[in-house]
């Protein structure tokens, strides 16, 4: 199966220092890997992979302290879902900014939430009352 891994950018996979999520995408796309899946991995130059690596950016964000990481993540998506017909499916890491995407794809996207759930920002007034 051919799979595109989105990580955020804020760290690099796996982390240097602090990055939970960034912990999680290493371990999957490893044993992907080794599982024969060919999986590409888009993330921050600074990752060490055995998946195939497009850098989006120089480094992880943190550290390098880049000022507009919305941008960048932005940008990453929109060169992700420019290559769809390279991928079986996507698999998002970077919250709910590859929705709008998502929708207008024909490759399938999961996406998983490695923040909180329960904050008000993220919860859709009911309008059906």
């Amino acid at each position: 199966m051919r799979i595109a891994q989105i990580a955020p950018l804020y760290e690099a996979v796996p982390p240097k220092f602090y990055g939970g999520t960034e912990r999680v995408v290493h371990a999957l796309v490893e044993e992907l890997v080794r599982r024969g899946h060919e999986v590409t991995l888009f993330a921050s130059a600074d990752s060490r992979t055995s998946a195939r690596l497009v850098p989006m950016a120089e480094g992880g964000l943190r550290l390098t302290g880049a000022r507009d990481g919305l941008a960048l993540h932005m940008a990453m998506l929109e060169e992700v879902y420019l290559e769809t017909d390279r991928f079986d499916i996507i698999h998002s890491h970077v919250d709910d900014l590859a929705f709008p995407f998502a929708r207008h794809s024909s490759t399938p996207t999961l996406t998983t939430l490695h923040g909180r759930l329960d904050l008000p920002e993220g919860l859709r007034p009911r309008t059906d009352l």
